[in-house]
């Protein structure tokens, strides 16, 4: 099965601190450009944002999995189900909801989180999520990589996209809006913004 990978919009880093690792994404990138659409594969999603605040402070903060729906627009809740395991309720299109139990797969405290769905997920997924000290005491460089695979493939992905459902659009609005919430301790709700998010731009 052959992965679409979405480019990583990156404002600091890389998907990968890797050079070969990211040469491979951009070239993945590079097929996907020249011959879109083929397959409903499995899709990796990566996003990167700088954050004013101290590692530990943000680690503490996404490891207590019940937070993530403050700053996660399409997730209802998540509700932990024991230390590693948590059931998650998210916002589809259509006013449906899909659901699926994560379990954390590997940790190191204050430095990345990695999890996966389990058997029976409405929307199979795993994914990772780094904290790197930022340079010149700038914060922290947080990175969300997702693989997912869409419901009703392509079509559902289309479909999603319509929506502003699609993971690749809202992994950077969810990144920005938990750069809001940890630097300001609220996130912007004005017309303006609702009107950006409603046009996809936000």
């Amino acid at each position: 099965m052959a992965e679409t990978i979405d480019p990583t919009r990156a404002d600091d880093a890389p998907l990968s601190t890797s050079k070969r690792e990211a040469a491979a994404v951009d070239a993945a990138t590079e097929a996907l450009i020249d011959k879109p659409g083929q397959g409903d594969a499995d899709t990796l999603v990566g996003r990167t944002v700088t954050i004013n605040r101290p590692r530990a402070e943000l680690f503490a903060y996404w490891r207590d999995f019940a937070n993530l729906a403050t700053f996660m627009d399409n997730v209802e809740r998540v509700e932990m189900l024991d230390e590693r395991r948590a059931h998650w309720v998210v916002k589809a299109p259509a006013g449906k909801t899909v659901e699926w139990i994560a379990a954390v797969t590997e940790e190191k405290d204050g430095e990345f989180i990695a999890w996966a769905s389990e058997a029976g997920a409405d929307v199979p997924n795993s994914g990772r999520v780094d904290f790197r000290d930022a340079q010149a005491g700038r914060g922290t460089i947080v990175t969300a990589t997702i693989l997912y695979d869409p419901p009703g493939g392509t079509i559902g992905k289309l479909i999603a996209k319509m929506f502003q459902r699609e993971p690749a659009i809202q992994a950077r609005r969810d990144l920005r809006r938990f750069k809001q919430l940890m630097e300001t301790g609220e996130i912007a709700t004005g017309a303006r913004n609702r009107r950006l998010q409603e046009e996809g731009k936000n």
